[in-house]
């Protein structure tokens, strides 16, 4: 369980994408394999957090063992437009341009109450890290980004992967899948991203 308990019940944030409501969207199951073709089929699909997936993570920064889920991915189309979903300060930008990894990603900052929380931006378009710059404020609800093509965000289907973490990363990157032994770890420092994009699918 988390060290402390994260209540944003009374605070508004705003949509990361333009998705339509939950019950309209695809919730996939990847425990059981990673089928792009089926992902391809849909206008908008949700990957789950804290979901074990088997045969996904090949790249061999994986090394085998990395495959439980720490964010949300929301598969769309590339070129469809990201947004924060609060104020706050972009911190760090970059590039994980491996085969597997994110591609271009942008990691913000938050202030909301109490807590200091990071967000990860991740498979965004090589233009997103041309038109916003470390440092700049960013509004709730403004455009940040836009989803990446399969060959510039590590060769996934067009998503966007959506993370939390409690801590400060130090870099454009966090890692969006732990193993095993790294788990218990993982869930205090990367809590569910329902927390502020709400509940877009159910337990």
């Amino acid at each position: 369980m988390p060290k402390q308990k994260l209540d944003f019940t009374f605070y508004d944030f705003a949509a990361v994408m333009n998705y339509p409501e939950p019950h309209e969207m695809q919730v996939f199951d990847f425990t059981k394999g990673y089928k792009p073709d089926c992902i391809r089929s849909v206008e908008w699909g949700i990957g789950r957090y804290n979901e074990q997936r088997e045969g996904m993570y090949t790249a061999s920064q994986f090394g085998g063992i990395r495959n439980i889920h720490m964010g949300i991915d929301i598969w769309s189309k590339a070129g469809r437009p990201v947004f924060s979903f609060y104020g706050g300060e972009i911190i760090y930008k970059g590039n994980n341009a491996q085969s597997g990894d994110y591609g271009p990603t942008l990691v913000a900052c938050y202030e909301i109450g109490e807590h200091q929380l990071y967000a990860l931006y991740g498979h965004l378009s090589e233009m997103t890290l041309s038109n916003i710059a470390v440092g700049e404020s960013i509004q709730k609800g403004q455009q940040i980004a836009t989803i990446g093509t399969d060959d510039v965000n590590g060769g996934w289907a067009p998503h966007l992967h959506f993370q939390l973490s409690l801590e400060d990363p130090g870099q454009a990157d966090m890692p969006g899948v732990v193993a095993e032994e790294d788990y218990q770890q993982a869930l205090e420092t990367y809590p569910d991203p329902r927390l502020v994009l709400g509940p877009l699918y159910d337990d």
